[in-house]
């Protein structure tokens, strides 16, 4: 009897020893670099060199908690003059402490180096393409399109939810607010429902027009949305300026995606009642010129308010931009310089009940 007992006895130990097992995290590998359970590696992604550029790095850190869990990537700098969102990164890197973590979040600090360390807006210094435009990039292209491939590679297809997180490039002003894709299955869009509302940004915009073939998703968001991975994009601050309220809340809503995925305890609660927009309209240049912006961001428009007005180089006035219908200033352009064609500032309309998607 007493030999069954302890038979019996050794057995369950070796029960529970396989099922901690099984429900242990593991490490994670990435870009040549291990994070074992409870702690944090960085290290870059290379992007070898090609045609007529010399290459590039993308730099990443993986914070990798002691409890399974998903894994959260977070994507800043795509556009070179967006400060907050990389040093929003630096910040929760230092704050987060892994061990008190469920699951893995990968950082992307620096998705377009060139770009940053070269100051441009929009476009890279090198192809003149704009990253958010290439995706899913291709490993033969140009240099955009090889950073595009690098991260949908080694990055999204990693990850189970993904923020790019974005700001007002160095010549935009704006109000914070995030899209919500409505693109996908019910239970895709419910799902980027909740990242936006846990992020806990008062504008969101309902945007049903996203790209999600798989061959064509133009932006980082897309190639998640495309393979089934719940994403967001979010834009906080702009103009080339590092301000602490940018920094600090966009850190606060990645904390509260955390707290809404289960990976942390702590995080502020999903924003309850934000303000839903929907009709949303890009205002682009008819001239090249000078910019005179007339309103502020965050301002309220009734339709026909003057927007800004363009002059030639000797101060005449060659075009004037007005609001094309009722709605909330998101971004304005605050630089003078303009080119024929390029964006000047957004406009959002607030949503009906016609245009939430029907569950």
């Amino acid at each position: 009897m007493l030999i069954r007992i302890r038979s019996a006895f050794v057995l369950a130990l070796a029960v529970l020893a396989c099922a901690q097992q099984a429900w242990a995290q593991g490490p994670f590998t990435m870009g040549g670099v291990t994070a074992q359970p409870g702690t944090v590696v960085s290290g870059a992604l290379n992007v070898p060199a090609g045609p007529g550029d010399q290459g590039t790095t993308i730099p990443f850190s993986i914070l990798n908690g002691v409890r399974p869990g998903p894994v959260l990537g977070l994507i800043a700098g795509t556009h070179g003059s967006e400060y907050p969102p990389i040093l929003a990164l630096q910040r929760l890197r230092s704050s987060i402490d892994p061990k008190d973590l469920s699951g893995t979040i990968v950082m992307v600090h620096v998705a377009n180096m060139v770009s940053f360390l070269g100051r441009t807006v929009y476009y890279s210094p090198v192809d003149h393409k704009n990253q958010n435009r290439v995706y899913p990039g291709r490993p033969d292209g140009t240099l955009s399109e090889r950073v595009a491939d690098a991260i949908s590679r080694e990055v999204i297809s990693r990850t189970d939810y993904l923020i790019d997180l974005h700001c007002g490039d160095g010549n935009e002003s704006l109000v914070p607010y995030a899209y919500w894709s409505t693109s996908g299955t019910p239970g895709l869009v419910d799902a980027c429902r909740q990242l936006a509302q846990a992020f806990g940004i008062e504008y969101i915009l309902i945007n049903p027009s996203r790209p999600i073939d798989p061959a064509r998703t133009v932006s980082g968001t897309n190639t998640a949305l495309a393979r089934g991975k719940p994403a967001l994009t979010i834009e906080w601050g702009g103009m080339g300026q590092i301000d602490e309220e940018s920094v600090a809340g966009i850190a606060r809503g990645v904390e509260g995606v955390l707290r809404h995925l289960k990976m942390r305890a702590t995080g502020a609660p999903p924003l309850d009642h934000p303000v839903w927009l929907a009709r949303n309209e890009v205002l682009t240049s008819g001239a090249t010129g000078i910019w005179h912006p007339a309103v502020a961001t965050g301002r309220l428009v009734s339709q026909g308010t003057l927007i800004g007005r363009i002059t030639d180089f000797w101060g005449v006035t060659v075009e004037e931009v007005r609001a094309p219908f009722d709605g909330v200033v998101l971004y304005v352009v605050g630089t003078p310089p303009t080119t024929k064609g390029e964006p000047l500032a957004g406009i959002a309309a607030r949503a009906t009940e016609a245009d939430f998607p029907k569950k």
